[in-house]
Order: C-alpha cells, then sequence, then structure tokens
C-alpha cells in the first residue's frame, strides 16, 4: 500500500495575562511584546523584573488545523 506525506497546517492557541507595571496602555503593550514569551518546549518567561510582571495562563492550548495539502507520496 502507498502512503502519501501530508502537511497539516496547526495552530497552538496559548491564552492567558501578563499583568505589567507601566506608565500607559501603550508602555504595557510594548513591554510585553518586547520582553514577554513563550518557547516551544520551554516555559513562559519574561526578561522584566519579577515585581513588575506577573502572569497567569493554562497549561492546555486550543489546537486548530487548517489546510491538509499532500507534499510527496512513498512508496513502501
Amino acid at each position: 500500500m502507498k502512503k502519501k506525506v501530508y502537511r497539516v497546517r496547526t495552530q497552538y492557541i496559548f491564552e492567558g495575562v501578563f499583568d505589567v507595571v507601566a506608565e500607559s496602555k501603550e508602555d504595557a503593550r510594548q513591554k510585553v511584546l518586547q520582553n514577554c514569551g513563550l518557547v516551544m518546549g520551554g516555559n513562559i518567561h519574561s526578561t522584566l523584573p519579577d515585581e513588575e510582571v506577573n502572569w497567569t495562563f493554562s497549561a492546555h492550548s486550543e489546537v486548530r488545523t487548517g489546510r491538509i495539502t499532500i507534499q510527496e507520496e512513498q512508496i513502501e
């Protein structure tokens, strides 16, 4: 039986909040964009001092699949 290789577009969506000490909404937004994130295989992190940031995120992501395309055929 021949099998095919399929490419499945996938999104893992982690939702949560960063509580950030900032001077304005834009300042808070910039601090999160520049200093906070998630590393695949790692943890949610921030380079801001602990007294300036706190976060709450669910450990379980929402998974969405999108377009599926055939990449190549394999001969078995």
